[in-house]
């Protein structure tokens, strides 16, 4: 299963002091040789029956997968890898090149094939009876039959009140016109008609009660073995989710397992999501602590096409996703010396904040890129932070944000009134923003604008999606300014202002499909991303006059 170097100068590399930092990292060097290998061996085989996306015409829906490499040590210190893949591979676990799952749920003659039979065969049951004629003639005649006493009651109703209200005018011209004693026995003759009109009613409504209920009566018969199976259904399933989680044990290097179950007990949710333990790093893990191997450095990489909903580029490094795998690493790592995470540390240099403008209101400061916009739970340097100081006695109002690799203009309220006002701006969308900033490759076409609906991936934050059905309406508009020979400079004008739109709308591929040059999320890492928010105009909360600011980005 270990995978020897090819290439025996590895042995001159020098090996990392800590094991890496899965969640935002660097491959090492190691790391990369590893990948490079695995990559060619998935250019040049034969047998994995699985459609990447990457040729056109290959059999099978395209699916792209998450490879993962583990750099180790053998007992004997010999350097080699191991190979994994996120999920299943060719609808199968088992494959030579790469480490087996913590737990083979499709292992024949297993408990979850044979689960899932009879849950299948429950799911067959009930489209047998769904899909049974006389079944659907009665949901049929349900619905035309409700849809008839509904217009037949209701259109005599509309007769039995325009009845009553001929009645009522004939009293009251009976009243000025005839004696008592005649009066009395026309309002008698009413009186029968209104009685008349009443029984007319309640026949007709009884009359479709009756057939209508005749064939819920019938109908129930179906429905009570529907519902009776679907709760079967239910908690079979929840059952063998259940027992699933149980098998899933992970192991560290103390040779400590703790189940999948135990792992996530104490996660917001409470208990794990689904697919969790089937990523690639959970597997390299504790293939290797079973086999006696030392863990020295990972990496992941996209193979193939990309899902449409995510940002993933063909043979790019991604870290170890959050919501799945980092409750379970943070078992597996223990006790091992782990890089430090990145992102708790500022920026040694992020430059300096310059002001732009300002006035009794509000403050227009060009933030640096590599600072944040508000303190965070481990880094307090950022704008805010540092109006605060220069301010004094004035507490900065925080309107809007920046993220913290976007360099740009912000607009701080140092009044509550100048902020309700500007932020209500924002909140309107009559606030004009303009973006600049550098793709990486040549776009051809010269402007236009992107609508993909956004929403966050709830198991890898801060990482967006795109999502037809509940995603927020994003639309950006924008113009090449200069290509160059592998890149382009382009201005946005966001006319929403979602989390990640720009980054969003530039690296997925129903966007520009050219990720922003230095976006460590959606693209490839470099020494800053090149966003700048070089342009804002809004109504001046105090004499409501339009002022503009602009900032050049310096790139």
């Amino acid at each position: 299963m270990i995978s020897y170097f090819l290439d025996k100068s590895v042995n001159e590399i020098v090996l990392p002091e800590r094991f890496t930092f899965p969640f935002y990292y660097e491959p090492h060097p190691l790391a990369k040789i590893a990948a490079a290998e695995l990559q060619h061996y998935l250019e040049t085989q034969t047998e994995l029956d699985h459609n990447f996306g990457l040729n056109a015409g290959e059999e099978g829906a395209a699916i792209g997968k998450m490879f993962g490499v583990l750099v180790v040590q053998d007992t004997g210190k010999r350097l080699g890898y191991l190979s994994a893949f996120s999920g299943k591979l060719a609808g199968s676990n088992d494959h030579p090149k790469f480490v087996p799952p913590v737990f083979d749920m499709l292992a024949e003659d297993g408990f979850f094939l044979k689960e899932l039979e009879v849950i299948s065969s429950i799911n067959a049951r009930v489209k047998e009876i769904t899909s049974d004629e006389y079944y659907q003639r009665l949901n049929l005649d349900i619905e035309r039959l409700s849809a008839e006493s509904l217009r037949e009651i209701s259109a005599l109703k509309e007769q039995l009140k325009s009845n009553k209200e001929n009645r009522k005018k004939l009293r009251e011209k009976l009243k000025n016109s005839l004696s008592r004693e005649e009066y009395d026995i026309a309002e008698g003759q009413l009186v029968k008609q209104s009685l008349c009109d009443k029984h007319q009613l309640r026949t007709i409504t009884n009359k479709w009660e009756s057939l209508l209920g005749d064939i819920r009566t019938r109908l129930a018969q179906f429905e009570v073995n529907i519902e009776a199976l679907k709760n079967e259904r239910k908690e079979r399933s929840a059952a063998l989710q259940q027992q699933l989680f149980d098998q899933y044990v992970f192991l560290n290097k103390d040779g400590k397992n703790k189940s999948l179950q135990e792992i996530f007990s104490l996660t917001p949710f409470g208990k794990p999501p689904s697919a969790a333990g089937e990523c690639a790093m959970p597997k390299l893990l504790q293939y290797a602590f079973k086999s006696g191997y030392k863990p020295i450095a990972m990496a992941e990489f996209w193979w193939g096409a990309a899902p449409k909903s995510e940002v993933r580029k063909h043979k790019h490094f991604y870290p170890a996703c959050t919501g799945k795998c980092k409750p379970i690493l943070a078992h597996m790592l223990e006790g091992m010396p782990v890089d430090e995470n990145p992102l708790l540390h500022a920026p040694k240099e992020t430059g300096k904040l310059e002001i732009v403008y300002e006035d009794e209101s509000f403050v227009v400061v060009n933030k640096p890129a590599g600072l944040r916009s508000v303190p965070g739970v481990n880094i307090q340097d950022s704008v805010y932070a540092r109006l605060k100081h220069i301010l004094g006695d004035t507490e900065p109002l925080i309107i809007h944000r920046l993220d913290m690799d976007t360099s740009g203009l912000l607009v701080v309220a140092k009044t509550r009134e100048a902020h309700k006002q500007i932020q209500r701006q924002f909140l309107q969308r009559t606030v004009s923003k303009r973006y600049t900033a550098l793709l990486s490759k040549v776009i051809d076409q010269s402007e236009g604008e992107i609508d993909l609906p956004l929403i966050t991936d709830f198991l890898n934050r801060p990482r967006q999606l795109v999502c037809f059905e509940s995603g927020k309406k994003s639309v950006t508009k924008w113009k090449v300014i200069q290509r160059y020979e592998s890149m382009t400079r382009v201005d946005f004008w966001p006319l929403t202002g979602r989390s990640h739109q720009l980054r969003m709308h530039s690296a997925h591929e129903l966007g520009l499909n050219a990720p922003i040059v230095g976006d460590d999320l959606y693209g490839t890492a470099s020494e800053r991303m090149y966003l700048h928010a070089a342009y804002l105009e809004f109504t001046h909360p105090g004499n409501k006059e339009k002022v503009s600011f602009e900032a050049e980005c310096g790139f």
